[in-house]
C-alpha cells in the first residue's frame, strides 16, 4: 500500500506553481513495537484519559486542546476548529523565498526529511521547471510550511526525478555547543600520537555504503523474541566495558599493528565461510525486504 501525504498543497517559485504532495523519506514500521499487557492475565492493557480532579474517564469527543494561561490559573480552550482559522500562506503553498549554498547549512538545523512530488500531471512541468533551476544553480531553496500546527522553514534540493525537503529547526530549538563543550579542557596533540591516529584512520577509510548498515540491536531482539518464544531460558549477557587509556603512545601503536593485519570478517571472506544465517530460524532484514516487496 503506498504511503498517505503528510501534506498538500503547492510549491511556488515566483508567479510559477504547481500542486505538490509530501511524504515522509522515513519510516521505522519495519522495528519492534511492545503493546503493554496484563502480567497475571496476558492481556492487552488499554491507557484511558481521565478528569485529572474527578477521574471519571473522559470520552475522545470531549478532549480538546487547553494553553495553560498560568499555575491554578485555568486553561484557554483551543478547538481543531480555532486552529484552522489560523490561515497564513504557508498553510497551503511552500513560497520559494531564497536560496542559500547547501554547505552554509549547518548540521544541527536538519530536523527531518521529505519526499516531495507533483500532485497529478497538470503541474508536472512546472514541477520539473522549478526542479532542475534549483539544480542547475547548485543551491538549495528556502521556503515555509505548516505542518502539525507548526511553521517550519523548508530546505528544498533536487533529489532524481523529485524534490527532498528537510525541516529546519529554528535558532531557538537548537542548543548552544559551547554549553557543552566550553568545559572541556584544551589538550596538546603531541604530532607522533596525531601521526599514528591519522594512520588508523586511513586503513579504516572507505565509502559511505547505507546497505551495508545491520542494526545489530534490532536482530537481537527479534532473536530474543524468537528464543522466549520457544521456552528458552534468557540471561543477561556479560560484556566488559572498555577501559579508559592510560597509556596513549602505546595503545594507539598497537591499535595500528591489529588495523594491518586482516580483520576476523575479511579471513572468513577469504577462506569462502558464508555469514552465519541468524538463530532459531529468524528471518534476516534482507529477506524480510524481498517478503515485503
Amino acid at each position: 500500500m503506498a504511503p498517505r501525504a503528510n501534506w498538500k498543497g503547492y510549491l511556488r517559485l515566483s508567479l510559477v506553481s504547481c500542486p505538490i504532495l509530501l511524504y515522509p523519506a522515513t519510516s521505522e514500521t519495519e522495528k519492534v513495537h511492545f503493546h503493554q499487557i496484563n502480567k497475571e492475565t496476558g492481556n492487552r492493557i488499554h491507557l484511558q484519559k481521565v478528569d485529572a480532579e474527578t477521574g471519571e474517564a473522559v470520552p475522545a469527543e470531549d478532549i480538546v486542546k487547553g494553553y495553560e494561561v498560568g499555575r491554578g490559573k485555568g486553561y484557554v480552550e483551543v478547538t481543531d476548529e480555532d486552529l484552522e482559522a489560523i490561515e497564513i500562506e504557508s498553510t497551503r503553498t511552500i513560497d520559494i523565498d531564497q536560496f542559500v549554498p547547501r554547505d552554509e547549512i549547518d548540521d544541527l538545523y536538519i530536523n527531518r526529511p521529505y519526499y516531495i512530488v507533483p500532485d497529478g500531471k497538470v503541474g508536472q512541468q512546472a514541477f520539473a521547471v522549478i526542479r532542475e533551476a534549483i539544480r542547475k544553480h547548485g543551491m538549495v531553496a528556502l521556503g515555509r510550511l505548516v505542518l502539525s500546527t507548526r511553521e517550519h522553514v523548508v530546505a528544498l534540493e533536487p533529489r532524481g526525478r523529485g524534490i527532498m525537503g528537510l525541516l529546519l529547526h529554528y535558532p531557538y530549538e537548537v542548543r548552544e555547543p559551547e554549553e557543552y563543550f566550553g568545559d572541556i579542557p584544551k589538550e596538546n596533540t603531541p604530532k607522533e600520537m596525531l601521526d599514528l591516529a591519522s594512520h588508523i584512520i586511513e586503513t579504516m577509510t572507505g565509502h559511505f555504503q547505507p546497505k551495508k548498515f545491520e542494526d545489530r540491536y534490532e536482530d537481537a531482539l527479534r532473536d530474543l523474541i524468537k528464543r522466549k518464544q520457544a521456552g528458552e531460558k534468557i540471561t543477561p549477557a556479560q560484556l566488559e566495558a572498555p577501559k579508559t587509556t592510560t597509556n596513549l603512545m602505546d595503545a594507539l601503536r598497537a591499535s595500528l599493528q591489529g588495523a594491518n593485519r586482516p580483520s576476523h570478517s575479511a579471513r572468513k571472506r577469504v577462506s569462502g565461510k558464508t555469514r552465519r544465517a541468524p538463530a532459531h530460524g529468524t528471518p534476516s532484514r534482507r529477506t524480510r525486504s524481498r517478503r515485503a516487496s
